[in-house]
């Protein structure tokens, strides 16, 4: 079976990031996506709004009903010990995450890991990114302005291309297979949505309506729970 992976802040879920793995499992034949909330991000300096269960929750009611969409636990953290001691939480690397899904795997299973260009532009900087493009094949959601080149480029020293084989790649959209010695990258470039995580928050604080952002029953939790500058039930 081909399994995908989808993790993300999901600060909150919302549209795109449903589109996004709508569109994966179309080209790719994905099984089952599984839908896993980042516990601590290891490289944004800014950690979540909205504590992992809240976040995990809001995954949970935007794939609900979809049989194929599954929400993860895999990041969530075992005890909150670390802020009684006042010690820092560990943060979660994406390579410990995939060999921990794939040891409920059979090995005829093949994994994907999907993400958003943005993200994929910083892969070089991730923990051990040569082990993690072994382990899974990326797809990666696309957007206007980036070449293949530039997909090429992001790619960690030891996997990437010299200049003389991106050159050309800098004429062509960042579309179709990415295929490299070593590395493929199946790019998806029909599903870009002006939709963002931070545009949701800063509606959500502006009291506009969120519609067209996310999930009905999400916008609901969130009013609910007073996040992201809403007041929440008393």
């Amino acid at each position: 079976m081909n399994i995908g992976l989808f993790g993300g802040t999901f600060d909150p879920i919302h549209r795109g990031h449903i589109a996004l793995a709508r569109a994966a499992l179309e080209r790719c034949n994905l099984t089952r996506i599984h839908f896993v909330p980042v516990g601590m991000h290891p490289l944004k300096g800014a950690q979540p709004m909205a504590t992992y269960f809240d976040r995990y929750a809001m995954v949970a009611l935007a794939t609900q009903g979809k049989k194929a969409f599954v929400p993860s636990l895999l990041e969530a953290p075992e005890v909150d010990s670390s802020q009684k001691s006042g010690k820092e939480r560990a943060p979660n690397f994406s390579i410990d995450t995939v060999r921990k899904l794939k040891q409920t795997l059979k090995k005829i299973d093949r994994l994907f890991f999907l993400v958003g260009i943005d993200a994929f532009k910083d892969i070089a900087k991730w923990h051990e990114p040569e082990a993690l493009l072994r382990e899974c094949t990326f797809i990666v959601a696309s957007r206007p302005g980036f070449s293949l080149a530039d997909v090429a480029n992001s790619l960690p020293e030891s996997l990437r291309p010299s200049s003389a084989v991106t050159k050309p790649f800098q004429r062509q959209p960042a579309k179709g297979d990415l295929v490299l010695s070593g590395v493929t990258i199946h790019l998806l470039d029909s599903v870009n949505q002006a939709v963002s995580a931070t545009a949701i928050r800063q509606a959500v604080a502006a009291k506009r309506p969120l519609g067209k952002l996310l999930d009905s029953k999400v916008e609901e939790y969130i009013k609910k729970r007073g996040f992201y500058g809403g007041r929440g039930e008393k």
